[in-house]
């Protein structure tokens, strides 16, 4: 005589041992909440493990709200992540929005891709992050960037970098910039950015965020090191220590350091090109374990002549280990560099290659 066996995660036993191994085969079979924080997670969360005896469990996010639970921002609980296959329509919308001479209509951009206009603007705005129109606005702002500092007044600014008016450019530069043109002309003047230095075994690292999202993640071999450079990116910025969120952002990227294959997801607040955001993009697929050349992440956003471009984009990013420029090497699998040196990057790339094999 058989048994039917029992459906998995209905009882706490399963459901405990779900979140204790990190199980993201249960992300969506229920919930858990936290009594001395008040927050919600999904079984895989990569937070670190509760006490057993302060963990509730619900079988939905909504069941969860309504016990007066609030959702992790680390693992976003009642957010419904956008599914991988759009990832290469979206990468194919952003070329044509970077190749178009005038910015193309959403319409024109949905019937390209093969998807309503609704639903192709919801599914860009959650992979790039903007919408198709604030995507299109970014190229100009782009040349903008590179113009302001220099430029005797904003007005001049905007027009070299072909805006028909003043006031469509101070419509949109506050979404895009993530500040005023003005404050971004005096060099972050009047932002403020909360930063914290700790230690860690690839020395010391500082975590920098503005109200949007982390701004910079960096690692040097002082505090003092990490301070300078800091301000020198940011010379007038008003700079504070972290408040409580601001604190649980720090220790994210400490645990992500020591436990990679767990990811890291964190809101980010940073410029770029449009290529280097394709370049950062590409970076952020390459697995834990894994490496790719220069070549590889040139061929993968459609430029495979662009290796060079791509190694520049590299060095210019602000945030390390958020956006895995260490996992790029040579073609001959050589290191090749690293803004935080050369050893640090090895040192990164065997903690996770030694996690990946861990965790297979």
């Amino acid at each position: 005589m058989s048994t039917k066996e029992p459906a998995p995660y209905t009882d706490e036993e399963t459901r405990w041992n779900a979140v204790v191994q990190r199980d993201r085969q249960a992300d969506g079979a229920f919930v858990y909440g936290v009594a001395t924080t008040g927050i919600y997670c999904r079984p895989g969360c990569p937070s670190k493990l509760p006490n057993r005896e302060n963990v509730r469990f619900f079988d939905t996010w909504e069941e969860a709200e309504r016990a007066g639970f609030r959702p992790c921002k680390r693992c976003s609980p009642s957010a419904s992540r956008p599914p991988a296959p759009h990832l290469e329509i979206i990468r194919r919308a952003c070329r044509l929005i970077e190749d178009a001479d005038e910015p193309p209509t959403l319409q024109a951009l949905a019937d390209t891709v093969g998807l309503s206009p609704a639903y192709f603007h919801r599914r860009f705005k959650e992979i790039v992050g903007v919408t198709p129109k604030q995507y299109a606005v970014q190229q100009r702002i782009n040349r903008m960037q590179g113009t302001l500092q220099a430029s005797p007044t904003v007005t001049e600014a905007i027009y070299a970098s072909g805006f028909a008016s003043s006031s469509r450019f101070y419509a949109d530069a506050t979404q895009t910039l993530g500040m005023h043109p003005s404050d971004y002309r005096n060099k972050g003047a009047g932002i403020q950015i909360r930063f914290a230095t700790v230690p860690c075994y690839l020395g010391w690292l500082l975590v920098a965020a503005t109200a949007k999202g982390i701004c910079a993640i960096i690692f040097a071999d002082t505090p003092e090191d990490l301070e300078k450079s800091l301000q020198a990116r940011f010379p007038k910025a008003e700079f504070t220590k972290g408040d409580s969120e601001f604190t649980t952002w720090v220790a994210q990227v400490l645990d992500f350091l020591e436990s990679p294959q767990e990811g890291l997801h964190l809101p980010l607040d940073i410029q770029g090109t449009a290529f280097q955001r394709r370049v950062w993009a590409a970076l952020q697929e390459i697995p834990v374990g894994e490496t790719a050349s220069y070549s590889d992440i040139a061929a993968r956003i459609g430029n495979p002549k662009a290796s060079r471009a791509v190694a520049q984009a590299c060095a210019a990013n602000p945030v390390a280990v958020a956006i895995p420029c260490h996992r790029v090497v040579r073609r001959d699998g050589s290191l090749g560099g690293y803004r935080w040196g050369k050893e640090r990057k090895r040192l990164l790339l065997e903690q996770e290659a030694e996690k990946a094999r861990k965790y297979k």
